[in-house]
């Protein structure tokens, strides 16, 4: 056990750093005077955090997410549960759902503006709606798939409806609950990415963006894309590691047993 912890951590180092040499080597053979060395990006880095902007771009963008996010988890997952426990009601709304659902969250981005103009606002509307549809689906097919012999189970303890649903229902559809979410979570940050491009002017999109126009800075393009993947690897291994808790793995034990 030991032996995989051990390798789980430096792996990802060797390769992180294998990818730097390949990095450095490509530059110094190419002779580019346009893509920059690891070492120019590293410079750049510093750069921005001198004049405080890296750490004022970062928390910008994950206020923004986290916005946006957190507003689709209020509104996706209780609506998802009420439609997947009234089908009458999923079967007026699926439509409207599946129509809107395709439709990529930046071809909104000129209705965002127009509704809320180049603000904070444009940014997490867009946000939330490239989160809302993955979390609203999931949890109605979480709540669908719950086995009838555990609704039977509540019935027969003599359990509401409402606490049927909080501890025998939604219990046993977290665990697919939780993987919409973490998928929503993923395009949220892709997103922000591309919503503070044009509907802002702060963040790790408009720093990607502003540097390529400003001067053509590709040492803070590159360094703003590090961090954006960074911070992505970041965001995924901390939902991970939510639902990997046993709290809320129940469901996939019952499943398996």
């Amino acid at each position: 056990m030991r032996v995989r912890r051990l390798e789980a951590f430096f792996l990802p180092l060797v390769s992180a750093a294998l990818l730097v040499a390949l990095w450095h080597a490509a530059v110094k053979t190419s002779g580019t005077n346009v893509f920059p060395s690891p070492a120019a990006v590293a410079r750049g880095l510093a750069e921005l955090a001198r004049k405080g902007l890296l750490l004022r771009y970062v928390r910008d963008s994950l206020w923004r997410v986290a916005a946006g996010y957190g507003s689709a988890l209020l509104v996706g997952i209780p609506v998802g549960v009420f439609l997947g426990e009234s089908p009458v009601a999923a079967r007026v709304c699926n439509p409207v759902i599946q129509f809107l659902r395709p439709i990529s969250p930046l071809a909104w981005i000129p209705v965002a503006i127009v509704l809320f103009g180049i603000n904070n606002l444009a940014a997490i509307f867009l946000i939330f709606l490239a989160s809302l549809f993955p979390i609203l689906v999931s949890t109605m097919n979480g709540v669908r798939g719950v086995p009838a012999m555990y609704r039977q189970a509540g019935r027969n303890f003599g359990l509401s409806g409402a606490a049927r649903l909080s501890r025998v229902v939604f219990p046993a559809a977290l665990p697919e609950i939780l993987t919409g979410t973490r998928i929503a979570l993923g395009i949220a940050w892709l997103v922000v990415v591309a919503a503070e491009m044009i509907a802002v002017n702060s963040g790790l999109g408009y720093l990607v963006i502003d540097s390529r126009n400003a001067g053509k800075r590709y040492d803070l393009v590159v360094a703003a894309m590090l961090l954006i993947g960074v911070i992505g690897l970041v965001l995924n291994v901390a939902i991970t590691s939510v639902s990997r808790l046993r709290a809320v793995r129940w469901g996939f034990r019952a499943e398996a047993g």
